[in-house]
């Protein structure tokens, strides 16, 4: 036989092999029925196990029996996912409520006017009055408490990547996220007048939020500034603001903040990327979802199985959603395990993302919907 000849016969099985898949797909429309009918759920462990069990005895080939395992789990998945859609068509669309940021009066954020994510509420909620609270977690404790309406909070920035202590809130409280938007950042350095970037007068420390840090580690390597931890950058410019001149400290904070605050600009643009950006999400205590809402974010825990997150991202793909940010937190209870926190495109009130949640939901031990919101990409 020649190469052409092998592929011939190669396309023949697969034609073969889609047939049959064809086939079973449709007697799993009929189980579905059946458990419709009998109020059966569509997850049945047991049964799962058995079918890999026989498809190994049955493989004959001690090399293909993890490749044919997986083979046939990724038929199953399928199958899972198709009979929850079956199913989904008999259910109403779910009604949810609709974000009220025009009418909210109740709005908070962490930190001190002049900070980022001042300028993040601002773009969300104009100028009406903010709450300014010391940390991340006072937010997500006013937002679940009913203290505010809205809050507004850091999750991802272009450069330095995820705000991790946001994502470990999510985990804690229960809020669900109703909006996101993109901040343009520009940091600069910031000092009292008179002090010098080197030399006699130069700066001695250099304080800032860890992101902000890391967002002008180029900058700050070069010039060889040593660096100390702030809650906030603006937080961090005031403190130099009230600090001694013979202190000679320094803060990474906006432009406009510094300008606020009364502070010299020793270098602008200082961060190592040209184009440097930091993602808001805003919170609500109860899931809400914007008319115009094509995003749905979840967390969820995988089980420590051979091929686990292979078989989560195939569900996606299956159902036809694209995966647009995965995330990872440790679970912080002594273990190893970890949080994923996944963003994808889709509608809550769309049958397959429906499917889909209730694939999640009955074949993970941990899964949350951690809200809906509108891309701004």
């Amino acid at each position: 036989m020649d190469l052409q000849e092998l592929r011939n016969g190669i396309d023949d099985i697969d034609e073969q092999l889609l047939r049959l898949f064809m086939k079973r797909m449709e007697l799993c429309r009929d189980v579905a029925e059946y458990k419709r009918q009998h109020d059966m759920p569509v997850f049945q462990g047991g049964r799962e196990q058995q079918v890999i069990d026989r498809i190994r005895r049955l493989t004959g080939d001690s090399e293909l029996e993890n490749g044919t395992a997986a083979l046939f789990t990724n038929i199953m998945d399928i199958s899972k996912i198709l009979q929850n859609r079956s199913l989904q068509r008999s259910v109403m669309p779910h009604s949810f409520t609709v974000p009220d940021l025009d009418g909210a009066r109740r709005i908070g954020c962490q930190g001190m006017p002049g900070a980022n994510s001042e300028t993040a509420a601002r773009m969300m909620f104009g100028e009406r009055e903010l709450v300014f609270y010391p940390t991340f977690e006072d937010v997500f404790r006013a937002v679940q408490s009913g203290e505010l309406d809205y809050g507004v909070l850091p999750v991802n920035n272009s450069t330095a990547g995820s705000v991790n202590g946001t994502y470990d809130l999510m985990a804690k409280y229960s809020v669900y996220t109703v909006r996101e938007v993109s901040v343009e950042i520009n940091h600069c350095l910031a000092v009292l007048p008179g002090t010098e970037l080197a030399g006699e007068n130069g700066v001695r420390l250099v304080y800032s939020h860890p992101q902000a840090i890391a967002q002008c580690y180029e900058f700050l390597t070069a010039n060889r500034l040593k660096t100390a931890e702030h809650t906030n950058t603006a937080v961090a410019a005031a403190m130099v603001a009230e600090s001694k001149p013979e202190d000679r400290l320094a803060a990474i904070c906006s432009v406009e903040c510094a300008e606020r605050l009364g502070l010299t600009v020793l270098a602008r643009d200082i961060a190592d990327a040209t184009v440097n950006r930091t993602r808001f999400i805003c919170i609500s205590r109860e899931l809400q979802a914007d008319p115009e809402a094509d995003v749905v974010s979840v967390m969820l825990k995988i089980p420590h199985t051979e091929g686990s997150l292979y078989r989560l991202l195939t569900k996606f793909f299956v159902s036809g959603m694209n995966l647009m940010r995965i995330e990872n937190r440790p679970i912080k209870d002594g273990s190893f395990d970890v949080w994923f926190y996944l963003d994808f495109s889709g509608r809550l009130d769309d049958a397959n993302v429906s499917a889909l949640m209730s694939d999640l939901a009955e074949n993970l031990e941990d899964f949350r919907i951690l809200g809906t919101f509108k891309s701004f990409e």
